[in-house]
């Protein structure tokens, strides 16, 4: 039986180090997979890409194709152990949000539970200071912020009318590392 769980969160606030923390102390072994890594994979073995920088320069329909492709790679990987898929569940652009999982990445994962990780936006604002030096992120006031996890959230619980998925919101604040990474981990037990 495969099991698939989506890990979404605007950037900056803590998924992956909440994620690596509860996995420390989950009683199931999960394969952890970043989405955008594995279209790379896809790109590559297509002779499309040489780098992620250049997927963004693929024609709309490569990029479509790739995402699904690599949904479907997923999706056979979840067969074998249960995988937790990193992705966005909205993209922020400058002409407004798109979704982080179009019909044709959220048919072929079909995911069993989606998880939105969250933190006030002075919290991530914060956070994305401090990642300056590792990370280019692009600059948004708290009410930026506010309006992406609110979108993240609809678009969660969008998904879940298409695929019958649980939605779990966990909050990230600080200093309440292990308390999210508990709450996290006992989602990742009880599936």
């Amino acid at each position: 039986m495969s099991e698939v769980i989506v890990l979404t969160g605007s950037p900056g606030v803590g998924k992956t180090t909440v994620t690596d923390k509860a996995l420390e102390s989950t009683e199931k072994t999960y394969q952890m997979v970043n989405y955008g890594d594995k279209m790379l994979e896809v790109a590559k073995d297509q002779g499309l890409v040489e780098d992620r920088d250049q997927m963004r320069k693929l024609e709309p329909s490569q990029q479509k194709n790739l995402q699904k492709k690599a949904g479907e790679e997923i999706s056979k990987m979840a067969e074998e152990k249960p995988v937790i898929v990193d992705t966005h569940s909205t993209i922020k652009t400058p002409r407004g949000y798109l979704p982080g999982m179009p019909e044709w990445v959220l048919k072929p994962l079909n995911p069993d539970l989606i998880i939105v990780i969250e933190a006030d936006p002075q919290e991530i604002i914060s956070r994305r200071k401090k990642d300056q030096e590792e990370r280019e992120r692009d600059l948004e006031t708290e009410e930026d912020l506010a309006e992406h996890q609110s979108m993240n959230r609809s678009a969660a619980m969008a998904y879940s009318v298409f695929t019958g998925a649980t939605v779990k919101i966990i909050q990230n604040h600080d200093g309440k590392l292990e308390e999210a990474a508990q709450k996290l981990s006992r989602v990742f037990d009880e599936g």
